[in-house]
């Protein structure tokens, strides 16, 4: 059987199908974790440990020349990802105010959905189509994690902490990678081959965590709001990956929302009350959110950096025939 050569021929198969695989177990048979336990249920939420060995194991494969880089490429994209949801929201804000629209969309929702990339997903697509330096610039998109960007954005700072251990603790599994593939290239060649074999297993565990009732729980709103975090923050994600001299596929994968960006809501109802009458909305359209970029993210993606592989084929055959 050509399992592996069919998930291939799908854009971003190596992903999306677990993906899917684990959402569809997970709202179909949500008790499976609980009911097998031990290494079954490990791997139904596993995703943060895998994760944290996939940053490892990419950390090997990065030189330290490339360091600024990936200090300019992840200090970019952060800011256009924060600027953007910042600029969307204050647009929302002046139109809907403090309440809500038909279908329970509010700025409280765009903000989260709109602020912090899915972390897991952006690795995942960078270590299929992407480039191990693009990668390393997570290590700096990090920071848009929690509800504190989010109250920042929505003008609440000063109401909650800045967790820098977390925010340590984020890029320490990459830095240590980093140090261990500098100083031995034996340990470079040997960690760097087991990145791609973690992705859908990492995959797996991020779809077991998502819930395709809450997109119909959200309806149409929650959809139109995924689309939006895709098309507006992707546009001008895009665009700044190209002018840092990226190929424009960094940016794509930043477009999604992150997972415990659908905790958001709730973390900012709870420091400024003003919000409690939206946060439970807020919650269900940031949820649909979030499946609907993980769904729909890698698809653009692979497409995209197939459209790129084309034209580079183009290219050397126009170079050969002259």
């Amino acid at each position: 059987m050509k399992i592996k050569a069919t998930l291939e021929k799908i854009p971003g198969g190596m992903m999306l199908v677990p993906l899917l695989l684990g959402a569809t177990l997970n709202t179909l048979f949500p008790g499976t974790p609980t009911f097998f336990g031990s290494f079954t249920g490990a791997l139904w939420g596993g995703a943060l440990p895998i994760l944290a060995v996939f940053f490892f194991c990419m950390g090997t494969t990065l030189s330290f020349r490339a360091t600024p880089y990936i200090l300019k490429k992840g200090g970019a994209l952060f800011l256009t990802k924060v600027g953007v949801a910042a600029l969307v929201g204050i647009i929302a804000a002046k139109l809907i105010g403090d309440g809500m629209v038909l279908g329970g969309l509010s700025v409280l929702a765009i903000v989260a959905a709109m602020n912090d990339t899915n972390g897991g997903m952006y690795m995942a697509l960078m270590g299929q189509f992407g480039k191990a330096e693009d990668a390393g610039a997570y290590s700096i998109m990090s920071l848009e994690s929690g509800p504190f960007l989010s109250m920042v954005t929505l003008g609440l700072a000063g109401l909650a902490g800045f967790p820098w251990q977390t925010m340590v603790g984020a890029i320490l599994p990459l830095v240590l990678g980093m140090i261990l593939g500098n100083l031995d290239k034996d340990c470079q060649e040997f960690f760097g081959k087991a990145a791609p074999v973690m992705i859908p297993f990492f995959a797996f565990g991020l779809g077991a965590g998502l819930d395709f009732g809450k997109v119909a729980t959200a309806g149409l709103s929650g959809i139109l709001l995924g689309l939006g975090v895709i098309v507006i923050t992707g546009t001008a994600l895009f665009l700044v990956d190209k002018l840092t001299g990226g190929n424009g596929i960094a940016g794509l994968s930043a477009a999604t929302t992150a997972g415990n960006a659908a905790g958001v809501p709730a973390a900012v109802a709870a420091a400024n009350p003003a919000y409690a009458q939206v946060a439970g909305s807020a919650t269900i359209m940031v949820a649909a959110s979030v499946i609907v970029t993980a769904i729909l993210c890698p698809i653009v993606v692979a497409w995209y950096a197939s459209r790129l592989k084309k034209k580079e084929q183009f290219k050397l055959q126009a170079n050969k025939a002259s």
